[in-house]
C-alpha cells in the first residue's frame, strides 16, 4: 500500500529544517560503529538519494512499502504475497479455517529438509515498490509512535483518520505494542540508527547483516536449490521484517533459536536468487493455530519451522 506523499513530504521537509546540521547522517553513524560490515541492499534501497540525511532541508522523498517473496504451494494453487509487515511474522497470529483454505500465505512456511541441494520449490520473487525511505533518528523521535497518540500522528502527517492509510498505520503501530513471546526480545526501530542500537545491543558489533536479493522479478516458476547453502550465525540473531509505514519502520526481534541460511536459487528461466531463510528451531511459544502447523501437519515444538525473506527485510548474526 503505498501513502499519499505531499502533506507527508511538507511535514519532513519542514521538520528537516530545524534538525542539527552537525547530527551524523545514518551512513556515517553505521560506518562509525560497524566499520567492517557491508549494508545490505535492503538498506542501501532506503537510502533515498533525494533525502536529505544533513537537515539543511534541500530535499525529502518518502514513500509506503510494498514487495517481498511470493511463494506457490503447487496444487493448493494461489501463489503467496509476503506483504511487509503481514501477520504471518506474528507468531502469536492464529489462522482461521477460512483463511486456511483461501489465504494465498498457505505456502509460505517449508521445513528445513527444503534447503538441501537439488530441492525445488515454486516462488514468485517480487521486486520491492515505492519503499519507504529512511529519515534521521531525531526527526523520527519528534513524531509520536503509540496507539493512544494515533489522533496526534494522523494529525502531524495529515493522515485522514478513516482512511485505510490511517487503518494500515495503526495495525502497524497494534502489531509493534504486543508483548514478545517467550524466548523473543523486540523492538520497533524507526530509524536506521535505531536499528543498529537495538542489534547490535543484542548480539555485538561483530556481525553481519544480510537480505535476499533478486536480479530481477519473475512469474511464478520452479526454482531449484544450487550448491552454495551456508549456514550463518549459530543459533541467534536479530530478525527485522519493513513495515506498511509512511517512513520506514522495521520490526525487529532477537531470539537464540534459528538458524540462518544463504540458499542460491536458480529459477526454471534461468534468473538467480541469493536468498536468505530463516529456520526457526523452538515454535513452542507459537500460537498453536499458526499457519505455519495448520499447513505443514506439524505441532510446535517439534520440527524447525523455515520461510524464505523478502527483499526488503534484514536479518543480523553473529560473524
Amino acid at each position: 500500500m503505498g501513502f499519499h506523499l505531499f502533506p507527508i513530504i511538507t511535514f519532513l521537509m519542514a521538520s528537516l529544517v530545524a534538525t542539527n546540521n552537525a547530527e551524523l547522517s545514518p551512513q556515517i553513524y553505521w560506518k562509525s560503529l560497524l566499520p567492517e560490515t557491508p549494508m545490505p541492499k535492503a538498506i542501501t534501497s532506503l537510502l533515498h538519494p533525494t533525502v536529505d540525511y544533513e537537515g539543511d532541508g534541500t530535499d525529502v522523498n518518502v514513500g509506503g512499502g510494498n514487495g517481498g517473496v511470493s511463494v506457490g504451494a503447487g496444487k493448493r494453487g494461489k501463489p503467496v504475497h509476503v506483504g511487509v509487515g503481514y501477520s504471518p511474522f506474528d507468531y502469536v497470529y492464529a489462522a482461521t479455517e477460512t483463511q486456511l483454505h483461501h489465504d494465498p500465505n498457505v505456502a509460505l512456511f517449508f521445513l528445513e529438509e527444503t534447503l538441501r541441494h537439488g530441492s525445488q520449490i515454486n516462488l514468485h520473487f517480487t521486486k520491492p515498490s515505492n519503499l519507504p525511505s529512511f529519515i534521521p533518528r531525531r526527526l523520527a523521535d519528534s513524531i509520536p509512535f503509540a496507539s493512544t497518540k494515533a489522533k496526534e500522528i494522523f494529525k502531524k502527517l495529515s493522515i485522514k483518520p478513516d482512511s485505510d492509510d490511517a487503518k494500515s498505520m495503526l495495525n502497524t503501530i497494534v502489531s509493534c505494542e504486543k508483548p514478545a513471546i517467550s524466548g523473543e526480545e523486540k523492538q520497533c526501530v524507526n530509524s536506521l540508527e535505531s536499528m543498529v542500537d537495538f542489534c547490535t545491543s543484542k548480539i555485538g558489533k561483530n556481525v553481519a547483516a544480510v537480505s535476499t536479493e533478486v536480479s530481477k522479478e519473475s512469474v511464478l516458476q520452479k526454482y531449484t536449490v544450487t550448491k552454495g547453502v551456508k549456514k550463518l550465525g549459530e543459533k541467534e540473531g536479530v530478525v527485522c521484517h519493513l513495515q506498511n509505514y509512511p517512513y520506514a519502520v522495521f520490526y525487529c526481534h532477537k531470539t537464540e533459536t534459528i538458524e540462518t541460511y544463504y540458499v542460491p536459487l536458480e529459477g526454471a528461466d534461468g534468473s538467480r536468487v541469493k536468498a536468505i531463510a530463516v529456520c526457526h528451531t523452538n515454535t513452542l511459544g507459537w500460537n498453536p493455530k499458526h499457519l505455519a502447523f495448520q499447513v505443514l501437519k506439524v505441532e510446535p515444538g517439534t520440527l524447525p519451522i523455515c520461510h524464505f525473506l523478502p527483499e526488503d527485510h534484514v536479518v543480523w548474526v553473529p560473524k
